[in-house]
């Protein structure tokens, strides 16, 4: 739960914003060292060739209550306005009572692909009929998740190469609070040699999916027209969306708008924000022409009514999360308990960053806004 601060964000030194945090989240550790810069000999440990440090400036975002709790939100971003933005309408929602959101279980998919095989169906049944032991294996080499279901289809290849038919064996896991990258990459590892015995084909790729479809998360809010600035602006964003919706063009600028928030979030917290935004795209996409990630529609009230539905795969365990110190101090700041926790977190703020960015190009155009936002700085 957060606290009143005496002052708006904006007008605060840096070490009263850090004071405000303490007391809005009751972080006992030391702040300051918890923000120094990574060291250089831990990044050269991440990564190869390392030669120094790309810094993007991190703040908080104000004004979030998301299922009844009040959150103060890290975003790491370069660009100027979000964090004002977002806040803002955050702030508008919380009027009609925030964002609800919910999330399925953190399920996702390995995938073992299987070529040179006679006879696919043959192939299918011989895997299935060895199910049990396959995921057995699978889980011999995981203490941290779990491999719940094995499945199999047969593929085409639609490409330009006519590679013919093949056998796609795949994994159901459950990552728990991890995003699960390498205990999934691991497993399908694991089987690989096993699923070549078994149907006499030559395994090629063994690695997850980060189009996480079985790891949905959907957010809604109500913003109240007057807030809005009244009944023309929420007709003219509901003109907004109806672009975003039915031209591919305006429809890659308005998602860029969602992923404007969910990304700031997720570089904060050491997600893998590229792994996020292919999902996301994909998503977008899944009836066969690129749409909004979001929709909008007017309540009987004449208040603006949003929701957000994507795959959002991200973990508070495991990987960069646990080594990265100002991950760690994000998530602090969150107080999340859950992988699916952090993902409604994330979803809540693309759908405010959404909203900020139509509502100011219905009204006084998105570089006004930017202008008049960045100036007045909205925040609690």
């Amino acid at each position: 739960m957060t606290v009143m601060a005496e002052k708006k964000l904006h007008e605060m030194s840096r070490e009263e914003r850090l004071d405000y945090i303490r007391k809005a989240t009751r972080i006992s550790d030391d702040i300051e060292v918890m923000l120094r810069p990574l060291p250089f000999e831990d990044a050269n440990r991440m990564i190869e060739n390392a030669i120094g440090i790309m810094s993007i400036p991190m703040g908080v975002a104000t004004n979030f209550v998301i299922n009844g709790r009040e959150y103060v939100i890290p975003m790491a971003i370069e660009e100027p306005s979000v964090i004002a933005a977002v806040s803002k309408a955050a702030k508008i929602a919380k009027v009609k009572g925030g964002f609800i959101a919910e999330a399925n279980d953190s399920i996702m998919i390995g995938q073992v692909q299987v070529v040179g095989l006679g006879n696919v169906k043959h192939a299918m049944t011989k895997i299935l009929r060895n199910k049990k032991q396959l995921l057995a294996i699978a889980n011999s080499n995981s203490r941290s998740v779990t491999a719940v279901d094995l499945q199999v289809r047969q593929l085409r290849d639609k490409s330009p190469n006519n590679m013919g038919n093949m056998l796609l064996v795949e994994l159901v896991i459950d990552t728990k609070d991890a995003m699960g990258a390498n205990a999934i990459n691991t497993m399908c590892e694991a089987i690989a040699p096993y699923v070549a015995k078994i149907t006499d084909g030559e395994v090629v790729l063994k690695i997850l999916s980060n189009y996480s479809t079985k790891r949905l998360v959907r957010c809604t809010a109500t913003f109240d027209k007057e807030e809005l600035g009244g009944s023309q602006i929420v007709k003219r964003i509901l003109y907004a969306y109806a672009l975003a919706y039915s031209d591919a063009y305006r429809a890659v600028t308005h998602n860029k708008g969602v992923m404007n928030g969910i990304d700031a979030v997720a570089l904060a917290t050491c997600q893998d924000f590229r792994a996020i935004e292919a999902g996301a795209h994909a998503y977008a996409a899944r009836d066969g022409t690129y749409r909004s990630l979001t929709s909008w529609r007017r309540t009987k009230e004449g208040d603006l009514a949003g929701e957000i539905e994507l795959p959002l795969a991200v973990g508070v365990v495991g990987g960069v999360v646990n080594a990265h110190p100002t991950a760690k101090f994000a998530l602090q700041i969150l107080g999340v308990k859950s992988a699916k926790e952090l993902a409604m977190v994330m979803t809540a703020v693309g759908l405010a960053q959404n909203l900020a960015a139509i509502r100011a190009l219905s009204s006084e155009g998105i570089q006004a806004g930017h202008m008049k936002l960045h100036a007045r700085k909205f925040s609690k």
